[in-house]
């Protein structure tokens, strides 16, 4: 793994993002390292993407009469984040905790650009997200993905698959085009906004232990509730 850059913004709590392809395994890993974290005392607190109540309605609405363009999806995707930012990321980080995101502005980043759209402009319109003190980047192959998605049994939709970009008129076929582009934007932000490089296709049991290791350091000073029961 590769760290990246300790404190990179002001509030007392810490960041944690987990970022990477549907089918990845990056949830599971994050659910499960939020358990590890409050096992050992810290306040933790978990949010995850497209969660905001703001727009969720019109983004399903919108998906499901397929009137979403690349611009309005960005659009409409940037409303719901500022809103899940300032109602479940900020003040947690502000209180102190460790907020672990599954997914964060950088699914934005990879996901609007594999759609055409300008990555500067985006990146503007997220301006406002201060730097996360990890990026956990689960890396895995396209195929992989598509093989954990149909044995799970779970519907590949019609964005996840790109079908409205006219990659390909097989749902399969598409999603691994759409996911391969993906894929390129996540590996060029992993070297820009270096993120810690996680190889997703070993077991779930290897990847936890590296991510714990991965953070014992910045965790050794950082507050306990029972240190901050005693303290106050």
């Amino acid at each position: 793994m590769r760290d990246a850059p300790a404190r990179p913004h002001g509030f007392p709590g810490r960041l944690l993002v987990f970022e990477g392809l549907d089918g990845s395994g990056k949830s599971t890993q994050a659910a499960l390292l939020g358990k590890w974290l409050q096992s050992r005392g810290h306040r933790v607190f978990f949010t995850e993407w497209n969660s905001s109540q703001l727009v969720s309605s019109t983004i399903r609405r919108g998906k499901k009469k397929g009137l979403l363009t690349p611009t309005t999806f960005s659009l409409l995707h940037a409303v719901d984040f500022a809103d899940r930012f300032d109602r479940q990321i900020l003040p947690p980080l502000r209180a102190g905790y460790l907020v672990v995101c599954d997914r964060y502005a950088f699914t934005a980043f990879a996901r609007d650009a594999a759609r055409g759209c300008d990555p500067a402009w985006v990146r503007t319109i997220y301006s406002f997200a201060p730097r996360p003190d990890r990026v956990f980047y689960f890396r895995v192959p396209v195929a992989m993905t598509l093989k954990r998605k149909l044995a799970s049994r779970l519907k590949i939709s019609y964005y996840e698959a790109g079908m409205d970009l006219g990659l390909s008129d097989d749902l399969p076929e598409s999603y691994a085009r759409f996911q391969s582009r993906l894929q390129r934007e996540y590996d060029r932000l992993a070297v820009a906004d270096r993120f810690t490089v996680v190889d997703a296709t070993r077991t779930v049991e290897a990847i936890q232990a590296e991510l714990r290791e991965n953070l014992r350091p910045m965790l050794e000073n950082f507050p306990t509730v029972a240190r901050l029961m005693h303290d106050g």
